[in-house]
C-alpha cells in the first residue's frame, strides 16, 4: 500500500470503529483510546487525521453529502421537487447512520454540514444570503422532524409529497 491507500485505509477503520462503538454507547462516554483500539490504529495516526471525536463524523457526513451532490450535479434534474426527492433518497440509504445520530444527540452535525455545503456564504448580497438561510434552515427543519418520526415515508414519498403541496 503506498501512503495515501495507508491513510484511506486508516481513516475508514477509525470511521467505523466510532460507528460501532455509537452504537453501544452514548458519544461522550467514547474515548478516542477505545476508537483506535478498535480500529486497531495508532493515536499518532488519529490525530494525524483527526482534531477530535467529532471530526470523525463530520468528515465523514461531509463525504457522504458532497458525494450526494456530486451525483445529483450530474444528473440532469432541474426541479425542486427532484433535488428534495434526490436528497430524501440519499438520507434514506443512509437510514442507520442519520437515525444514530439523532438517537445520540449528534444529528446537528448533519446540520453543519448542510450549512456549510448549502447554506448562505459571506461573499453573497443580503438577499440572496437571507434567501438561502430561509431555505437551508427550512431543509433542515423538515429533514430534522421527518428523521425524529423515524424516517417512515421514503425518499419518493417526500418528493411526492412536496409536488403535492405546491414545489415544483
Amino acid at each position: 500500500m503506498n501512503n495515501e491507500e495507508k491513510n484511506t485505509y486508516v481513516k475508514k477503520q477509525i470511521t467505523e470503529a466510532m460507528l460501532k462503538l455509537l452504537e453501544q454507547y452514548e458519544f461522550e462516554e467514547i474515548s478516542i483510546s477505545q476508537v483506535t483500539a478498535l480500529a486497531q490504529v495508532s493515536r499518532n495516526s488519529f490525530y494525524r487525521n483527526y482534531e477530535s471525536k467529532e471530526d470523525i463524523l463530520l468528515k465523514f457526513i461531509r463525504s457522504l453529502y458532497t458525494d450526494w451532490d456530486t451525483a445529483h450535479k450530474k444528473q440532469d434534474h432541474d426541479s425542486n421537487v427532484d433535488l428534495y426527492g434526490s436528497l430524501f433518497q440519499h438520507l434514506s440509504d443512509n437510514k442507520d447512520l442519520y437515525l444514530l445520530l439523532k438517537k445520540r444527540n449528534l444529528f446537528h452535525l448533519f446540520f453543519a454540514v448542510l450549512l456549510e455545503q448549502s447554506g448562505p456564504k459571506p461573499e453573497y448580497d443580503n438577499t440572496w444570503a437571507y434567501i438561502t438561510a430561509f431555505i437551508t434552515y427550512g431543509t433542515y427543519g423538515w429533514i430534522e422532524e421527518w428523521v425524529a418520526r423515524g424516517m417512515q415515508e421514503s425518499g419518493d414519498e417526500m418528493a411526492a409529497f412536496l409536488a403535492s403541496h405546491g414545489m415544483k
